[in-house]
């Protein structure tokens, strides 16, 4: 099957190609009359679910309405909000580059709009192509996703000032946040505790190294030089002691200016082996505000996530109270409203500070979704309606249960994180009980060279962390992509690694354990030499997308307390899946 037989298969219907690139006209599914409408919540009702999770009658809307929403993003996260859409009876609109066009969020969309050249400079980062095609496609609100302009106060000004509503926090508040000296006045006057450190002279960052190093002294070495404007450990320099100050100061203003256009920096004191453990945070516009617990996102490579779980192996329920309380403050501090997250570095002696506010939906947010058994997209829908939080504080704290694990699958070479594009001739993604596989690749899709390369999220639950870690191990085995390098081996050894597996690590863990990265190196052929069952033959016609919709599916419908997991024990041999000719005996 190829991408037009996908679309027209799945809406029942035709389609046409405008010039421009955008879907002309509403495509029909069985039983309509030419809108994208599904069983759901329609026009006038907000889809919402009670603390069972069971659909509750709809009621007439109360202010905004959202009925049609472009998604300003890309891949897996631009499918993983088509979907709640869809759910809550909702039009999607995609954009796409011309390196998109038969992306698996273009496929997915009621509607799509091409927004410019490959390069994200030219399409996904333009907020003029952005409010245009949300003009061209009718829509009345815009999820920005994560990443590109998710956290840019002016692209949510752009879409207000043109009467879209935006599904996220205020302008104003993704200022405050997104400034990162300012951010940390702001928590700190709230009572929210910060790292100690100095933010250089009006609390504007430091002007040169010789003012810089004067106040390093104050707070004592070893000290983190950290951009204001930025995040990602872009800009973020450890200094361990004066005499190589100048050189990291310079070298940081550097990367901050021309990676965020804005070279001010700032110091903190550095937590030596700390965890990095955030709180989701969600608040209304009826001034409701709740927490759904933390994730420990310490499991990082270049300062950057490639592992999270919940409950942190750190974390005791006090101490979760505790750190709640803590990210609420700072979501008061800015009027924060809709889904947020603070971060924090978790020090071993449980000392915890505020290190930033990510004003989005984080890439991480499923584990969440899991253990508390809720939907976050349709919980910022709802909230970007006008509509109160589905759920308080009490609700939300006895409803929590079991634990979940996320690995970020990337195309990307194990053994020195480096980007690995191309295509993928051949994949086959994990499915089974409380698997979860947030895709946007599909086989025989290019992974293009201009974006992050993340393909997937392979989530699991489980009662608790143990049977979570066992069937991430198994649905890991069970994952296999030809056609380029993916960091999938480097997971299997770090759900097998001993320290892991007892929740003994924090951010430096991968840094220390080269032999992560050399076992990686030395199995990442090993699926090349599977031989695929029959039904998966390589020789046999791909269908776009549709491993990648199917393996996406989740059980939820025993949610309740009589919910039982399957067993899964721990595997430290070789897998079926992954040895030659397992498949003939």
């Amino acid at each position: 099957m190829n991408e037009r037989s996908f679309i027209n298969r799945r809406v029942g219907g035709a389609c046409q190609w405008g010039r421009r690139g955008r879907w002309v006209g509403d495509v029909d599914r069985p039983g309509s009359s030419g809108n994208v409408r599904t069983s759901g919540a329609g026009e006038g009702a907000d889809g919402r679910v009670d603390e069972r999770g069971v659909a509750v009658e709809c009621r007439a809307m109360e202010s905004r309405a959202v009925r049609r929403v472009l998604v300003a993003n890309r891949g897996e996260i631009a499918v993983r909000v088509m979907r709640t859409l869809r759910e809550l009876g909702i039009e999607s609109v995609a954009v796409f580059s011309e390196a998109d066009r038969r992306a698996a969020h273009v496929l997915m969309a009621d509607r799509a709009v091409a927004i410019g050249a490959a390069p994200a400079a030219q399409s996904y980062l333009v907020i003029d192509r952005l409010i245009e095609a949300c003009r061209e496609s009718g829509a009345d609100a815009v999820h920005p996703g994560y990443g590109f302009l998710s956290e840019n106060a002016a692209f949510a000004a752009a879409c207000a000032a043109a009467g879209f509503t935006f599904i996220g926090p205020s302008p104003e508040a993704m200022r405050l946040m997104g400034s990162k000296t300012a951010a940390r006045a702001a928590v700190q006057a709230a009572g929210t505790p910060v790292v100690p450190g100095d933010s250089g002279p009006g609390g504007a960052g430091f002007p040169d190294a010789d003012a810089a190093v004067r106040a390093a002294r104050v707070i004592g070495f070893p000290v983190l030089i950290k951009a204001s404007a930025g995040g990602g450990g872009k800009g973020m320099r450890l200094v361990a002691d004066e005499a190589a100050f100048t050189a990291a100061f310079d070298g940081a203003r550097r990367e901050a200016q021309a990676a965020f256009g804005d070279g001010a920096v700032y110091l903190e004191r550095a937590v030596l082996r700390p965890r990095h453990v955030e709180i989701q945070i969600f608040c209304d516009t009826h001034g409701n505000a709740v927490h759904l617990g933390e994730r420990d996102c310490s499991i990082q490579r270049r300062h950057q996530k490639v592992i999270e779980e919940t409950p942190s192996p750190a974390v005791s329920a006090s101490l979760r109270a505790e750190m709640g309380a803590a990210a609420l403050r700072a979501a008061r501090a800015c009027d924060y409203v809709g889904a947020g997250t603070v971060e924090f570095l978790l020090a071993q002696d449980g000392a915890y500070y505020f290190l930033e506010m990510n004003t989005r939906l984080q890439v991480e947010h499923p584990v969440t979704e899991m253990v508390y058994g809720v939907d976050l997209v349709a919980w910022q829908i709802a909230v970007a309606r006008g509509e109160p939080l589905p759920m308080s504080q009490a609700e939300l704290d006895t409803r929590r249960r079991g634990a979940a694990v996320e690995c970020r699958v990337y195309a990307e070479d194990p053994e020195r994180f480096l980007p690995s594009p191309g295509t993928i001739t051949h994949l086959r993604a994990p499915a089974g009980p409380y698997v979860r596989d947030d895709s946007g690749v599909y086989e025989g899709w290019t992974v293009p060279v201009h974006y992050d390369p993340l393909l997937s999220k392979l989530v699991t639950w489980g009662d608790d962390r143990a049977s979570a870690l066992a069937r991430m191990r198994r649905a890991l085995d069970e994952y296999m992509v030809r056609g380029i390098r993916t960091n999938l081996s480097f997971h299997r050894r770090m759900m097998r690694h001993p320290a892991f597996a007892a929740g003994e690590y924090d951010t430096g863990f991968i840094d220390r354990e080269p032999s992560l990265r050399a076992a990686a190196a030395t199995t990442t052929t090993e699926p090349s030499s599977v031989d695929p069952p029959p039904s998966a033959s390589p020789a046999s016609p791909a269908a776009p997308f549709g491993l990648a919709l199917a393996a996406a599916s989740i059980d939820w419908s025993s949610h309740g307390n009589d919910r039982q997991p399957v067993a899964s024990a721990p595997s430290t041999g070789p897998s079926a899946w992954r040895r030659p000719r397992s498949w003939r005996g």
